[in-house]
C-alpha cells in the first residue's frame, strides 16, 4: 500500500480507516515539514530570548503564572507527560489508538504547534512499524482536549508507558521501541503540551464509529426493504413525488434505494390489488426515519472532517509571511493562547450520531415485531416458527432486539450537556466528548446486532413466502445472510447466527445489494 503523506490539511476519513485497520504507512509531507520547521524556529527563539509565553516558558493550566527557564524547560516536558498519563479502564482498541496517533500527527503537521518535525516523524514511524501504545479509555473530560489518552501516547514517545504486544497483553514501551529500533525522544520546549492538547482520542473513536454507521445506514435500507416485502408492504409510499415534496437529501436517497431494492419483486406483485391503503410507520416511514439518520451522518462527517484537519493544541504559533530572523523586539510571529482544544464541536456530533443510530435500531426492532407477531405479520407463521408451539422460532430474538434498543435509549442521553470543573477552576466548562465517544461505540454495536436479528428474521420470512420470490437485489442480500445462517427448520441456538450476520453487515455485504 502506498504511503500516506500527511500535511494537516486534506486527510480524508477513509485514509484514517486505512491507517487504523490496514496499517497503511505514513510519512510527513515535505511542504508540511517546512511549515513545521518554521514554527519551531519561533519557539526556539522565544526560549533563547527567555520571553514569557504560555506553556513554553511557563507552567500550564492554573500554574500558567509560574516561570520556567533553562534546564527546567526539558524537565517540564517529561513532568507534563508523566503527570497527565492518568487514564483508567479498558484500553482503546488498536485501530482506535492508531487512528488517534494519525490524527494527532496530522494536526501537528499543519505547522501551528511549534514542535520539531522529529516528533511527527516518530509518530509516523510507530504507525508504520505497528507499535501501538496502551491507552486507557477513561480519564478525559474533553476540555484541554483528551489530555489523559494523549499523554499515554506521549509516554511511549519518550520511552515510557506500555504497548500492546499483539496478543492481548502489554509490553513496556521502552522494550517495544527497542525491538523496532526506534529511538525515544527527549522532548524540547512546548512539545509535551502540543502532544497532549487535542481532541484526537474522541475524534478517533468517533471517526471509526461514523464509518461503521455509514455502512449500517445502507444496510438498514436493504434489511428494511426485505422486511417490507416480507410483510407485503406497498412501495407506493416511496414514490419519488412524495419525497421531492419534502426534499431532505437523506429522505430522497433512502426512498430511491427502496424503490430500487423492491423493483421486480414477485411478492410485491402478488398483493398489488389487495385493498390495503397504507402500511404502519415502521414500513411507510422508512425514508423519513432512515433519511434523517443519513442527514445526521452527513452533518457529523463534515464536523469530523473539519476537526481532522484542524490545529487543536494551545498555544498556536502564527508566523507572518515576511518573517525571517526573530528577535525579542519584533512582531514577525505571534504565539497566541486560545481554546481550540475544547471538544464541544466533536462532542455535539458524537451525541447526535448516537441519537440517530438509536432511532435506526428502534425502527428496525418495530419491523421485527411486525414479522414475528401473528396479529401483525400479514399471514406469516407465529414467530416465523415452523410448527409454532412446539417451536418458539423468533420469539426470543425479538426480546434481545428490544433489550438492545432500550439500552441504546439510555446511552443516547447526551454526554455533552454535562460539565464538571477541573484544574483549579481554570477549566470550568468542559465538553465530555470522550464519554460521548465511548458510549457511541456501544450504540454502534447494539444497532448492528439489532439489524442482524432483523436481517435473519426477514430472510426467514422471505423463505416462508416461497415459491414467490423477492427482487433480484434483495435475493442477493438474502444470499449473503444465508451464506452464514441457514433457514430455521426447527428451534436451534441462534446467538452465533446473529454474530455471523453482524459481521456480514459490518463488511458491507448486505449493503452491497444497493451497488
Amino acid at each position: 500500500m502506498n504511503a500516506l503523506h500527511i500535511n494537516g490539511n486534506d486527510l480524508a476519513l477513509e485514509a484514517v480507516r486505512e491507517v487504523a485497520l490496514d496499517r497503511r504507512p505514513v510519512l510527513l509531507d515535505p511542504d508540511a515539514r517546512e511549515r513545521v520547521n518554521a514554527a519551531r524556529a519561533v519557539v526556539d527563539t522565544l526560549v533563547a530570548n527567555n520571553r514569557v509565553s504560555y506553556a513554553i516558558t511557563t507552567g500550564v493550566g492554573k500554574l500558567s503564572d509560574v516561570r520556567i527557564a533553562g534546564d527546567q524547560i526539558r524537565e517540564l516536558q517529561i513532568n507534563l507527560v508523566r503527570s497527565h498519563a492518568v487514564g483508567v479502564g479498558e484500553p482503546l482498541s488498536i485501530p482506535e489508538t492508531r487512528a488517534m496517533m494519525l490524527l494527532r500527527a496530522n494536526s501537528l503537521s499543519k505547522g501551528f504547534s511549534g514542535v520539531r518535525a522529529v516528533v511527527i516523524d516518530t509518530i509516523c514511524e510507530l504507525l508504520t512499524r505497528g507499535v501501538t501504545p496502551w491507552v486507557p479509555s477513561q480519564g478525559s473530560v474533553g476540555a484541554s482536549g483528551d489530555l489523559a489518552p494523549l499523554a499515554h501516547l506521549a509516554l511511549l514517545l519518550v520511552g515510557e508507558g506500555e504497548c500492546h504486544d499483539g496478543k492481548g497483553g502489554r509490553v513496556p514501551g521502552a522494550e517495544a521501541l527497542k525491538r523496532q529500533g526506534i529511538k525515544p525522544l527527549i522532548l524540547a520546549a512546548k512539545e509535551a503540551v502540543s502532544l497532549i492538547n487535542g481532541t484526537q482520542a474522541m475524534l478517533a473513536v468517533g471517526t471509526l464509529s461514523l464509518l461503521a454507521a455509514e455502512t449500517l445506514a445502507d444496510s438498514a435500507d436493504v434489511i428494511g426493504a426485505m422486511a417490507c416485502d416480507a410483510l407485503k408492504g406497498t412501495d407506493a409510499a416511496f414514490d419519488e413525488r412524495i419525497h421531492r415534496a419534502r426534499p431532505h437529501v437523506g429522505q430522497i436517497v433512502t426512498a430511491a434505494n427502496l424503490r430500487k431494492l423492491l423493483e421486480g419483486s414477485a411478492i410485491r406483485e402478488s398483493h398489488r390489488d389487495c385493498g390495503r391503503v397504507q402500511d404502519a410507520y415502521s414500513l411507510r416511514c422508512i425514508p423519513q426515519v432512515h433519511g434523517a439518520v443519513r442527514d445526521t451522518l452527513t452533518h457529523c462527517r463534515a464536523v469530523f472532517e473539519t476537526e481532522t484537519n484542524s490545529a487543536v493544541d494551545n498555544p498556536l504559533v502564527f508566523r507572518n509571511a515576511k518573517a525571517r530572523d526573530l528577535t525579542s523586539e519584533d512582531d514577525s510571529a505571534d504565539v497566541i493562547s486560545g481554546g481550540n482544544f475544547h471538544g464541544e464541536p466533536v462532542a455535539f456530533a458524537l451525541d447526535f450520531l448516537g441519537i440517530a443510530l438509536s432511532a435506526l435500531a428502534g425502527i428496525s426492532e418495530r419491523r421485527l415485531e411486525r414479522m414475528v407477531n401473528p396479529a401483525l405479520s400479514e399471514g406469516l407463521p407465529p414467530f416465523l416458527a415452523p410448527g409454532a408451539g412446539l417451536n418458539s422460532g423468533f420469539m426470543m430474538p425479538q426480546v434481545t432486539a428490544a433489550a438492545l434498543v432500550s439500552e441504546n435509549k439510555v446511552l443516547a442521553h447526551p454526554a455533552s450537556v454535562d460539565s464538571i470543573t477541573t484544574s483549579g477552576n481554570k477549566e470550568d466548562y468542559v465538553s465530555m466528548g470522550m464519554a460521548a465517544a465511548i458510549k457511541l461505540k456501544k450504540i454502534v454495536e447494539n444497532t448492528r446486532n439489532a439489524l442482524a436479528i432483523e436481517a435473519m428474521a426477514a430472510a426467514q420470512a422471505l423463505d416462508l413466502l416461497a415459491p414467490l420470490k423477492t427482487s433480484k437485489r434483495l435475493q442477493q442480500a438474502h444470499a449473503a445472510i444465508r451464506a452464514v445462517s441457514a433457514k430455521i427448520e426447527k428451534d436451534r441456538v441462534m446467538y452465533q447466527d446473529f454474530a455471523r450476520i453482524a459481521e456480514v453487515i459490518a463488511m458491507g455485504k448486505v449493503a452491497s445489494a444497493l451497488r
